[in-house]
């Protein structure tokens, strides 16, 4: 932020001076944005990778930062989040292609990508630096310019990276503006982002409250719901492997990221082996005692005691009175019912985990229904078990979009341990209430025109191998006369992308001949010099 910026937001919270301060880094973004939507797949590449590696060097330096300026999740388990966000998300989707246009000459039809243009990125304080990282590289991807605006309990570290990325991907041949950040956030400032004309898209991770009002702020958004993922363990299941990947998914950073597992349901022929394997890996078993005294500290009247968000579950554990190994990863709290009253069955963004024994396994599937209905419906849901029917019986029951099979939920519906889409932004869809139900990923950060023949074969289609369709790169430095693009040099024709052939081109032309340039050039330039005359 400009200094004279970020004093005229500290001196005046008024509404004329959030709203300049919001359309000033709106329009350099819109600047940026149509500049970058120029750049050729190579070129943006080339930035994209300079961006994630600055992201991956600076990945424990922020992982520290994160967890001081919030007090929330493990130090290396953030650092490898921010690693995951940042090198292995570019080659992941490396080999997609969000540049160029598409030939499918079976349908005759062209596919011409249009970026969102400007995206107002929200992200939360749990995952703060692999939500940035993931954010901005996805925009990058698509040619897209962000602002991210940092939750105020991550602001500093947030800044902080986004800067760093910032500088790198400018040195990378980047628009200046392309990535900014909010460094003074507030809500009625946000708002003013939110409402403008100039945001394109918001991408909203964090709580429903925000997340609603990105809905309801007249433009386009993309939003999450909060998650309460309930795990079923079926007798079928290897006790010993089920037990290790649960309590390794609730006490990953603190089971912060929402999803985690939160209520684990399983039947009584399993009852007993399970309970002994979860000890095993690091489980502690409260008695009803213990459990009424972590229900009464993690719950009260306004909510989750947002005290023990991300905390460790020792930590969670001495503040309850409850005495527990050193070595504790987990709480285990067995109840005897679910639903509305039981209020260990809501979402619990820390590492204790509510445990019911079904009667059978028709009541188990049910209950496991309930849980979502009650809060994260559409999120996630997670299933240990060697029986192929009963995986089926239970995604076709639960509401969710995401069944994660015997791998760790917290880790697997992010697509970190599965071959999902890996992702730090989980669509609910319609269950929850969302506009998109999948993994959000670039793909969902940019649109495509069609352009569509007539599909009877007397009509031919045209030839687009070798067409134009302007990408111009950076823009040149301006001539004396004040007008962009005069002296601009010929540039090479670049090859369009086949449905067979997704590889990357170089630069085209502006597709303008050059007497339709040059008479451009003379009216602009006119009406320049009648601006100048004219004063304004």
């Amino acid at each position: 932020m400009e200094p004279e910026i970020r004093s005229l937001v500290e001196i005046s919270d008024s509404k004329p001076a959030l709203r300049s301060h919001a359309d000033i880094v709106l329009a350099r973004a819109r600047w940026a944005a149509s500049i970058f939507q120029r750049f050729d797949r190579e070129t943006t590449l080339h930035i994209v990778e300079a961006v994630a590696r600055t992201a991956h060097q600076n990945a424990g330096k922020y992982a520290e930062w994160a967890v001081e300026e919030t007090g929330f999740g493990v130090v290396e388990h953030k650092k490898l989040k921010n690693e995951l966000t940042a090198m292995p998300l570019v080659d992941h989707y490396r080999d997609e292609d969000f540049v160029n246009p598409v030939i499918d000459e079976a349908r005759k039809m062209v596919r011409i990508p249009r970026p969102a243009g400007v995206i107002l990125a929200l992200t939360p304080s749990t995952n703060p630096i692999a939500t940035v990282n993931f954010k901005v590289l996805m925009a990058l991807m698509t040619r897209n310019a962000v602002v991210i605006s940092p939750h105020p309990a991550a602001r500093a570290c947030c800044v902080d990276a986004v800067n760093a990325m910032a500088e790198a991907a400018v040195e990378a041949g980047a628009p200046d503006g392309c990535i900014q950040v909010i460094e003074q956030p507030s809500i009625p400032l946000i708002e003013e982002f939110m409402a403008s004309d100039k945001t394109s898209v918001i991408l909203a991770t964090g709580g429903t409250a925000m997340v609603r009002s990105a809905y309801s702020s007249s433009n386009p958004a993309i939003g999450v719901g909060p998650g309460n993922a309930p795990v079923y363990v079926d007798p079928s299941a290897e006790m010993q492997d089920a037990a290790q990947r649960i309590v390794d998914s609730k006490s990953f950073d603190n089971s912060i990221l929402c999803t985690n597992e939160s209520v684990l349901i399983t039947l009584p022929e399993a009852d007993k082996k399970l309970r002994q394997a979860l000890k095993q890996a690091g489980a502690y078993l409260c008695d009803e005692e213990e459990v009424e005294r972590l229900r009464r500290y993690l719950f009260h009247d306004r909510g989750f005691n947002v005290a023990a968000v991300g905390r460790d579950a020792v930590w969670i554990a001495q503040e309850c009175g409850i005495r527990v190994p050193a070595k504790t990863k987990i709480l285990v709290a067995p109840v005897t019912q679910l639903g509305v009253e039981e209020r260990m069955t809501r979402e619990k963004l820390c590492p204790v985990l509510a445990y019911h024994v079904a009667k059978n396994q028709t009541q188990a599937l049910s209950q496991a229904r309930a849980v979502l209905r009650l809060t994260g419906a559409g999120h996630s849901a997670a299933i240990h078990a060697g029986d192929s029917q009963i995986v089926a019986d239970y995604a076709r029951s639960v509401e969710a979009y995401r069944v994660v099979v015997n791998a760790p939920c917290s880790q697997g519906a992010a697509g970190f341990q599965t071959h999902l889409a890996p992702t730090f932004t989980i669509g609910t869809g319609y269950f929850g209430r969302s506009s998109i139900g999948e993994n959000i990923g670039p793909h969902h950060l940019i649109h495509w025109t069609r352009v569509a023949y007539n599909s009877d074969s007397a009509v031919p289609f045209g030839d687009y191998q070798a067409a134009d369709f302007g990408f111009d790169g950076p823009l040149p430095h301006a001539p004396s006369d004040g007008v962009p693009g005069a002296g601009r040099s010929a540039r090479p024709s670049r090859p369009l992308t086949s449905a067979a052939n997704t590889g990357s081109g170089g630069g085209a032309g502006v597709g303008m001949d050059s007497r339709t340039r040059e008479e451009l050039r003379r009216l602009i330039a006119e009406e320049v010099r009648n601006v100048i005359k004219g004063g304004h």
